[in-house]
């Protein structure tokens, strides 16, 4: 069992967090767990922005995994070129679009161990599947998420599936969705890789962390960002 101080002083932090940031929710654009599963696989190594910018014009082409699997090779990359790494993620679009077809009669599917085991998906994308398609908690590690939870003293591990494990035990299964949001809404806007805005920071006097970034608050409050999707 974690520590008891710990546990508070981490619900803590996502209390403040979510008054910090009550529109806090998943910053990609989607009708369907279809549509969630394949923009986050689009999402990686490039901005949410971009992704939802193709969004519309894809899903007009391809609205469902029948349609993504006879897709066009050329005209699919084509549509999600501005993506970057686009060759690459037009083959991971078809395999998990065949597989879905092949496998669940292209439905996607509301289980962990199904999700993992489609082409391209790991637990990461599979985690934001399952907590914002399907309401199954589930937490997301992904670079913002990872980094404030070693700031925050939740964790010390850098492997995602342990920090997953780790940061899960703090919180009741109920929050783990949201929690995921408040970290990476603040992560986007406030407590950057480098250069964390540690003078205006809500979360402050719970922060291990404090003083990596600078703490004068008016030099603080210039690297806020007020969007995050940029």
């Amino acid at each position: 069992m974690p520590d008891t101080s710990l546990v508070r002083r981490a619900r803590k932090i996502n209390r403040v967090l979510a008054e910090t940031y009550p529109d806090a929710t998943i910053e990609l654009d989607f009708d369907n767990p279809f549509e969630l599963l394949v923009v986050t696989v689009l999402s990686a190594q490039t901005t949410d922005r971009r992704v939802n910018a193709v969004r519309p014009t894809l899903f007009a082409a391809y609205p469902d995994a029948q349609a993504m699997a006879a897709a066009d090779r050329e005209k699919l990359e084509a549509i999600i070129q501005p993506t970057g790494f686009f060759r690459a993620k037009t083959e991971s679009l078809l395999k998990l679009s065949q597989a879905l077809v092949e496998r669940f009669d292209g439905q996607v599917p509301a289980k962990l161990d199904d999700l993992v085991s489609l082409p391209g998906v790991g637990r990461k994308t599979a985690n934001v599947v399952l907590g914002n398609g399907f309401g199954v908690p589930g937490i997301t590690v992904d670079t913002h998420f990872g980094r404030l939870a070693r700031r925050f003293g939740w964790t010390t591990e850098t492997d995602p599936v342990k920090v997953e494990h780790e940061v899960g035990a703090l919180f009741p299964k109920r929050d783990w969705v949201m929690l995921c949001h408040h970290l990476i809404w603040h992560g986007r806007r406030m407590c950057h890789a480098r250069n964390p805005a540690c003078g205006v920071c809500p979360v402050a006097r719970w922060c291990p962390a404090y003083g990596e970034g600078p703490t004068d608050p008016a030099k603080a409050a210039k690297l806020v960002k007020t969007e995050g999707r940029a």
